[in-house]
């Protein structure tokens, strides 16, 4: 399933990923925020399940923000796992 998410709180405006049954989440694509920084956590978490994402990057803080565009990321992942 292909699920897009907006981001509250970051810099980021949209977040773009797949989803299978198994909640393994791939095509991580983000639009706005920190380029480059976004290309790689995208890379990094390409293949985890919606739960391994969660549980290293839910809580990440971005300068004074209590969320950051990682943290929202888990959100989203996690989100699209209860549609499933």
């Amino acid at each position: 399933m292909h699920y897009q998410y907006e981001p509250k709180g970051v810099c980021s405006r949209l977040i773009d990923f797949d989803i299978d049954e198994q909640g393994k989440i791939t095509n991580i694509s983000f639009e706005g925020g920190c380029n480059g920084n976004l290309k790689a956590v995208g890379k990094l978490c390409e293949g985890m399940t919606a739960d391994e994402i969660a549980g290293k990057l839910l809580g990440n803080t971005c300068g004074f923000r209590d969320t950051s565009c990682a943290d929202q990321l888990s959100k989203a992942v996690l989100e699209a796992k209860s549609k499933l």
